[in-house]
């Protein structure tokens, strides 16, 4: 447990210096830089569906050369510098460059981290590690947005000197990430090279990764969801504390939905976290009138559970079934299909927002939700 307890506080100090500024950027962009809900859908989707599809190759390196933490080292470090460069930003050109420098080193770091914790973990505890690693992560997230809403209050409009503060923590993590001891070494000899064919997955890997595709074509950046917020009434410093309600969710949920998944499989909890999110989607899109806008703290609780019952359980699920060999990248190949949907959904929702209304972007996301849930019921 010792790596999954450096990693995860690695990710800890690092969602901290991320959460301090992700909320931020929509306001940044469209108050402070003038871009529109639009050029805002674009950014996000780029920077996250070209980061992704380094996750697959950054996953294959990792396994071909049993080698997880210079490559997390990476892309830590990468990440990093991607917010220096949001804290020199004058235009949203150079925010889409910081985004997609931060999300780069996410895409090189995810799946030798993921599959360092899957190494040093028993299978059957491997639910409870990732949740362990999820719930670290997404309280330093919620530390994140407070320390957000703080400097949004005291700072009005002066998101520079939020970025600048976001370096210090970024700077621990990737310290952090030094004590980790590498697993992978020993296995050397004995594993059988990787390789990047679709047909060695198991087939019931192969039909996950597709309806996962499906659920990511609903799945837009939460920048819509804080953007929402805004349009029915909520200050940017009260939609961080929206944001901040479903980090508490997620992060007290992710440890003991991982040991359940332990207990009764991962495919309940999956279906459970399809449907919250596709209740949640459907919620933005019901909700028109700033009377009713209190119905988001809610909504916002439920995106929670969704995350809680998700995230860390998907990548269970993925070292579970995919071959010894070929864990990372195949670890890897779901954030990259997963990247690979995100241009199209936030490009798809910043469209339909614009030239139809906030709710269509939403009933778009909610369907393609529950139409994954099912999806996952018949799949697994």
């Amino acid at each position: 447990m010792f790596n999954v307890i450096i990693l995860g506080l690695t990710s800890f100090f690092t969602d901290i210096s991320t959460e301090m500024i992700y909320p931020l950027i929509p306001f940044f962009l469209t108050t402070t830089l003038g871009a529109s809900p639009a050029v805002l859908g674009i950014i996000e989707g780029v920077a996250e569906s070209v980061a992704s599809l380094l996750k697959v190759v950054s996953g294959y390196i990792s396994d071909k050369f049993r080698n997880r933490k210079l490559l997390a080292i990476t892309g830590y470090t990468s990440s990093t510098f991607g917010k220096f460069l949001l804290y020199a930003a004058n235009s949203w050109g150079f925010v889409f460059a910081g985004r997609v420098v931060d999300r780069l080193g996410k895409g090189i770091r995810t799946a030798p981290r993921d599959a360092l914790i899957a190494d040093s973990t028993d299978e059957k505890k491997r639910g409870m590690a990732f949740g362990l690693h999820r719930a670290l992560d997404t309280t330093g997230a919620a530390i994140g947005v407070l320390l957000a809403y703080f400097f949004l209050t005291q700072y009005a409009g002066e998101y520079t000197k939020v970025f600048l503060w976001s370096l210090v923590p970024a700077a621990i993590g990737v310290f952090l990430l030094f004590f980790a001891r590498e697993k992978t070494k020993q296995h050397i000899g004995q594993a059988k090279p990787p390789s990047l064919r679709w047909k060695i997955l198991p087939r019931k890997l192969q039909l996950f990764l597709i309806v996962a595709l499906i659920f990511t074509l609903g799945n837009s950046s939460n920048t819509f969801l804080l953007l929402r917020a805004n349009g029915l009434g909520f200050t940017p410093a009260a939609a961080i504390l929206l944001y901040l309600v479903y980090n508490i969710v997620y992060g007290i949920v992710s440890y003991p939905a991982g040991k359940l998944s332990d207990r009764i499989g991962r495919k309940r909890l999956l279906v459970a976290g399809y449907t919250f999110y596709g209740l949640v989607y459907l919620g933005f899109a019901l909700v028109s009138a700033p009377s009713h806008a209190w119905i988001l703290w809610g909504l916002f609780g439920l995106y929670g559970l969704y995350s809680g019952f998700t995230d860390g359980i998907e990548k269970a699920l993925i070292a579970d079934l995919a071959p010894a060999n070929v864990r990372a990248t195949a670890i890897g190949l779901h954030a990259t299909i997963l990247g690979i949907g995100l241009f199209p959904a936030s490009f798809i929702a910043g469209e339909l927002w614009q030239h139809i209304g906030p709710a269509a972007a939403f009933y778009f996301g909610g369907g393609m939700g529950i139409i994954a849930a099912v999806g996952l019921l018949l799949v697994l």
